[in-house]
């Protein structure tokens, strides 16, 4: 087996997110001289783990985000891609808005394809939903396996029927829970940090978008505010609605009270400064954010919209969204008296540990040899009379140029030679036999296996 196998990931981008982080947290851990991780993204911006994925030893490349309008030219640069790396063998597909298009050119390519659902709702108005559940739909049946984050994911992006099929798999949003284990002594070196000692510190971890319902836990946190006055908001994250959520602060008199970090690469240390952890999502796949905060001893306080796979420690309780603010401050006032305490043990039983996850992957990817990513005849010749422009010629130059794009030997003979032929890849072998007896000896050497 070749070393390391090199595994395409796509994705939005590569910033701070749930999904991102959670495969970054597997290619810190992972055997790099044995798996290997690139990256195709649809941005040309510079993204939060470019610089790391670089030193790691990946590669990354970058395909134009589809808009539908530019459908063909979408398509065209992802066969262009595997036509010049045909050394992937695997494709493992986080972005799933495009996936039933980029899944299917990797398949004719001769990749092992994977789709990996994140979440259980798409983004965007009612019609704009309705066109991503119908490019979804397709996903099922193109991708050889189909692997969720959580029961919940699977269902919503594959339906109940694929997730009892023997290619589906949960691969959990695992951690690195020695990073996350409470530290007294990292706690008071934030908390002074942050000019918050003798604060009770409500916090929060999570990009600026719809799903997470910054609005409403700012209205809860200025509930929380009513009740203890000595109480601040540490929110960690940045995104498209941060403008909105500041201005929103700042009209209720509450910017005073809150600290936004903006991104941070150490949040581990920013969870350490807090007293309760607040997610109030309307929905998620399964947030590896609240697996971060339970590593951390954190109690938690989460939406009825998350899955419950997430309840890991007995510190996390699921509040209805449909409660009000007030309701929720009150269950997040009650939660002061939760003691942090080592959870390390809750995390591992749980399979959140990330060398569960780590192993896994790295087992299913090590599966597919060379002799099961491609069929076992992986010489093929044809033979045909000659290639001068005509309809069967036509098909028979476009399979060998195909297969050869594939990583195929491809060895093609002919009777004869013209001046004006079909053009044939440069990876493809020609030979063109012009006695009747070479033509014999060939079809003898064919048959008894002599030929290189």
């Amino acid at each position: 087996m070749e070393r390391p196998i090199r595994i395409l990931h796509v994705l939005g981008a590569l910033d701070r997110h749930g999904a991102e982080t959670m495969i970054m947290n597997i290619y810190r851990n992972i055997d790099r001289s044995k798996i290997q991780f690139d990256f195709i993204i649809h941005t040309n911006e510079k993204c939060d783990y470019n610089n790391e994925i670089n030193k790691l030893g990946g590669k990354i490349y970058s395909v134009p985000r589809y808009a539908g309008i530019n459908h063909f030219k979408y398509k065209k640069a992802w066969a262009d891609f595997f036509n010049i790396h045909p050394e992937y063998r695997i494709i493992h597909g986080h972005m799933r808005s495009t996936a039933a298009i980029y899944l299917k050119i990797a398949k004719k390519h001769g990749l092992i394809t994977i789709a990996h659902s994140h979440s259980t709702a798409s983004r965007g108005n009612k019609a704009v939903q309705l066109v991503k559940n119908m490019m979804h739909l397709p996903i099922r049946y193109t991708a050889d396996y189909l692997f969720a984050c959580s029961a919940e994911a699977g269902k919503w992006l594959f339906g109940k029927k694929a997730i009892k099929k023997d290619n589906y798999k949960i691969i959990k949003n695992a951690i690195d829970v020695e990073e996350y284990l409470f530290n007294e002594t990292k706690r008071k070196e934030m908390r002074k940090a942050l000019g918050i000692e003798d604060k009770f510190v409500v916090g929060h971890a999570g990009s600026f978008t719809y799903p997470k319902n910054h609005k409403f836990l700012i209205d809860v946190f200025c509930q929380v505010e009513m009740q203890n006055k000595n109480s601040v908001l540490l929110f960690a994250g940045d995104g498209e609605l941060r403008p909105q959520i500041e201005k929103r602060i700042s009209s209720l008199g509450i910017k005073n009270k809150v600290i936004l970090t903006g991104v941070v690469s150490n949040a581990y240390d920013y969870m350490q400064a807090m007293d309760v952890f607040v997610f109030p999502s309307i929905w998620e796949g399964l947030p590896v954010t609240i697996v971060e905060a339970q590593a951390s001893g954190l109690p938690c306080i989460i939406s009825d919209k998350i899955t419950n796979e997430v309840c890991i420690t007995p510190y996390i309780k699921s509040v209805p969204l449909t409660k009000s603010a007030n309701i929720w401050a009150d269950v997040i006032i009650s939660s002061k008296k939760v003691d942090r305490s080592d959870t390390k043990h809750y995390i591992e039983k749980s399979g959140f540990d990330i060398r569960d996850s780590m192993e896994k992957l790295t087992a299913f990817y090590e599966n597919f040899q060379v002799e099961k990513w491609r069929p076992n005849m992986k010489k093929i010749l044809f033979y045909i009379n000659l290639i001068d422009f005509g309809g069967a010629e036509r098909v028979l130059v476009n399979l060998a140029n195909e297969f050869s794009n594939r990583g195929y030997k491809v060895v093609l003979v002919t009777s004869y030679c013209e001046k004006e032929e079909y053009v044939l890849d440069k990876k493809v072998k020609r030979l063109s036999l012009q006695d009747k007896d070479l033509q014999q000896s060939f079809i003898k050497k064919i048959l008894l296996g002599l030929i290189d």
